[in-house]
């Protein structure tokens, strides 16, 4: 058989180059088809859509190499997602791995330029569930931010309600109390006698002695409800005390639990607490059907901060008057100043109704630093 002249063999050679540099181009092209298209899908990736985006692209990659499906999961095995500059060891959640059968790292890509551009879109597909998740983080904080501005101004227009019902009920009481009283005795001082210098007679001067000592309580209870002496003077057990003992007075029994030692505590937080304690001693005075048990319990300590707890085994609050009553006899607006007081502190409340009573925790979650000299 005769050998293949020289012009064939450079024929044949010539094609077989051709088929190679075809197939390279091929290849190629293949390569540039997958980033294009990967590029531009993830471009346009959004929260709403970036699972489907994601898995999209990850199709794209198992049909590149030859498998027919792939999927995206938070843990491996498979490629893993890593945004440029991103660690090795903190991939993009909840989007972590590319799962293709055969695949499990780059390296097992024989071809350099198709493991070059797997990784290309890799770092997008991290880039872009980077992205995702920042923009999420973003806006959690935005609502979060929001909603404390929207909490903050509440807080602003409760406060300044609450000072204006403060001066109402002052008013009602001065008009009721304090002047009532105050325009009896200048009428026992005014018709009394009929000269102006005629001495007061025994029993009238009892009388008036005991209008006028009557005078000074009355205005010493309004000076006390609007802010205790022995809050400033002697601090919150004290104060906390002398509420009990006041209770005490009207037939209560009142179980104290007070700490051996009490920090001194800053203005803002006694006054919390304090007016706290005070809110819900009124509703138990009011709503819990009369004397009953009561306790006031104070606990301080580093490990869970303050809690104020004050409960009694009253009547209780049944689920129509939780509903339908609350509003009308003021307890609504009660809780709700309560619960602004503690979270203008950073601390919290809890108010529970039970059938045997209510309880009410007032809660800060660390000891605040003492006040500065």
């Amino acid at each position: 058989m005769e050998s293949a002249s020289p012009l064939l063999t450079t024929q044949i050679e010539t094609v077989a180059e051709l088929r190679e540099l075809y197939r390279a181009a091929e290849a190629r092209a293949a390569r540039l088809r997958l980033l294009s298209q990967a590029g531009g899908e993830l471009a346009l990736a959004e929260m709403t859509n970036v699972e489907s985006v994601l898995q999209t692209c990850a199709g794209r990659l198992a049909h590149f190499l030859g498998r027919g499906r792939a999927s995206i999961a938070p843990q491996g095995p498979g490629l893993g997602l890593r945004a440029p500059g991103q660690s090795e060891g903190a991939p993009p959640a909840p989007f972590a791995y590319v799962s293709i059968d055969g695949f499990t790292d780059l390296s097992d890509i024989p071809d350099a330029e198709d493991r070059e551009a797997v990784r290309l879109v890799l770092e997008l597909m991290g880039a872009t569930a980077s992205r995702i998740e920042r923009e999420a983080e973003r806006g959690r904080l935005t609502a979060t931010l929001r909603e404390r501005e929207q909490r903050l101004e509440y807080v602003l227009g409760r406060l300044f309600t609450a000072q204006e019902d403060e001066r109402r009920r002052l008013s009602h009481e001065l008009h009721d109390g304090v002047a009532q009283t105050a325009t009896a005795l200048v009428r026992l001082l005014e018709g009394g006698t009929d000269r102006a210098h005629e001495p007061v007679a025994g029993p009238q001067r009892v009388r008036l002695a005991q209008i006028a000592r009557e005078l000074v309580q009355e205005i010493r209870a309004i000076i006390g409800g609007l802010r205790p002496t022995l809050l400033d003077d002697l601090g919150l057990s004290a104060a906390l005390r002398h509420l009990a003992e006041e209770m005490e007075k009207a037939g209560y029994s009142v179980t104290l639990i007070l700490p051996e030692e009490t920090p001194i505590l800053p203005s803002a937080v006694d006054t919390a607490l304090f007016r706290v304690a005070q809110e819900a001693v009124t509703n138990i005075r009011k709503h819990a059907g009369g004397p009953c048990p009561v306790t006031v319990s104070l606990t301080m300590d580093a490990p869970t901060g303050i809690t104020l707890r004050i409960s009694d085994r009253g009547r209780g609050i049944t689920p129509a008057e939780t509903t339908l009553k609350a509003d009308r006899q003021g307890m609504q607006v009660g809780r709700e100043v309560m619960h602004e007081r503690m979270l203008a502190i950073g601390g919290d409340l809890l108010w529970e109704a039970k059938p045997e009573g209510v309880c009410v925790t007032a809660h800060l979650p660390q000891l605040p630093l003492p006040p500065s000299s």
